[in-house]
């Protein structure tokens, strides 16, 4: 009797064990379970500094106003778009606008969610509310992208930029928000260091160079919230800036785009012009009505004036101002820029960041760099 109740005893000892195992491996499955699934939502800070409550796994958005898809394009997150702008749809042969060139195909076929064109709110509430994006990324101003976020209920992240200068650090953090929302840190850092690469490369060619040794440039004609005539140029230019050129434009004490006075462009008599191949209409009615004042300066005399082709188009387009940068080197320092093939260096650069070397579309679309010839066409 004692043996059996000895048997019995061990048998229920060892099914507790048993029982007791099973339920912890159970409870460890369970919290790893709980492990793997991401959180339900997750804070990230934006370009203005808000804190905005997203979902853990972002699998949907739209962007909206200026420069906002054209990130998401360079981190090549285009699948998860579920609309996008109409401004954004018209760009089957254009090549003013890079990524919307590139992508037509994908962004023809979704639905309008917004009229475009700015940093104010000309989103399509409705639409925008049917479609139910998990994020929508903006370009917007501050007060803008509150009230769309206020009116639609939908998280609305700001990846806005500035288009001053050459590529600042604005730019830099609002790439770094956006890879953030998306998952795409890796894609980010690539593009931002293949950025920086071509910003020491262009530094370095001319880090030697006397200053009062280069020669002088002016860029007119220049595309700043619209299109601009001769006297529409920059102080602070982002490609000469690059370069270390001496624009003659930054003697006004100007920050950005300005009209200059048409007498200052005279005394100045900048080396070298160049000018925006998009507006040579505006040039060339100028041109014809005063061709006195345009033969006068040294730079038209002696066939120096070049094209620059134009990087604002809803924000900065980066690689085109960093094609012009490489191009206006190799008119200003050709022996610092003497191996630079600016048409293969600027299919290298669209490759890199949209995966899409098109230049021979941009000269068909009259996009192109080389000499200008004033009053052609006029």
């Amino acid at each position: 009797m004692r043996r059996f109740s000895a048997i019995l005893l061990t048998l229920l000892t060892l099914l507790s064990l048993t029982a007791c195992g099973s339920a912890a491996e159970g409870a460890d499955d369970a919290q790893a379970s709980t492990q793997s699934e991401p959180a339900a939502t997750r804070m990230v800070v934006d370009s203005y500094g808000r804190e905005v409550e997203i979902p853990g796994e972002v699998k949907t958005i739209v962007c909206t106003g200026s420069g906002a898809l054209r990130m998401i394009a360079y981190l090549q997150c285009t699948d998860m778009l579920i609309g996008v702008e109409d401004t954004d749809k018209a760009y089957e042969t254009s090549t003013l606008r890079d990524y919307a060139h590139v992508y037509y195909e994908t962004f023809r076929d979704l639905p309008a969610i917004g009229k475009g064109g700015g940093t104010s709110n000309t989103a399509y509430i409705e639409e925008l509310i049917t479609l139910q994006p998990d994020v929508i990324l903006s370009g917007y101003t501050q007060e803008a992208l509150e009230d769309l976020q206020s009116a639609t209920g939908i998280p609305c992240v700001s990846i806005r930029a500035q288009s001053i200068n050459f590529i600042d650090e604005s730019f830099y953090t609002a790439m770094r928000v956006a890879a953030d929302v998306l998952g795409a840190q890796d894609r980010c850092e690539e593009v931002l260091s293949y950025i920086d690469s071509c910003k020491d490369d262009l530094a370095a060619r001319t880090a030697d160079i006397p200053e009062d040794t280069k020669p002088t440039c002016y860029t007119g004609a220049v595309t700043f919230s619209g299109a601009h005539g001769f006297t529409g140029t920059y102080s602070n230019f982002g490609p000469f800036m690059a370069i270390g050129a001496r624009n003659v434009a930054d003697q006004e004490g100007q920050d950005g785009y300005y009209d200059a006075d048409p007498e200052k462009i005279v005394a100045w008599d900048p080396d070298y012009i160049f000018l925006d191949p998009g507006n040579m209409n505006l040039v060339n009615d100028e041109y014809a009505a005063n061709p006195g004042y345009y033969n006068a300066l040294r730079a038209v005399q002696e066939g120096n004036v070049y094209s620059c082709i134009s990087f604002n188009n809803y924000s900065t387009n980066v690689g085109y101002a960093i094609a012009d940068a490489y191009y206006a080197g190799t008119v200003l320092f050709p022996e610092a820029f003497a191996d630079v093939d600016i048409a293969a260096k600027t299919d290298e650069i669209l490759e890199f960041l949209l995966g899409d070397a098109y230049y021979d579309e941009m000269v068909a679309d009259g996009l192109s760099f080389g000499v200008m010839e004033l009053g052609h066409g006029a």
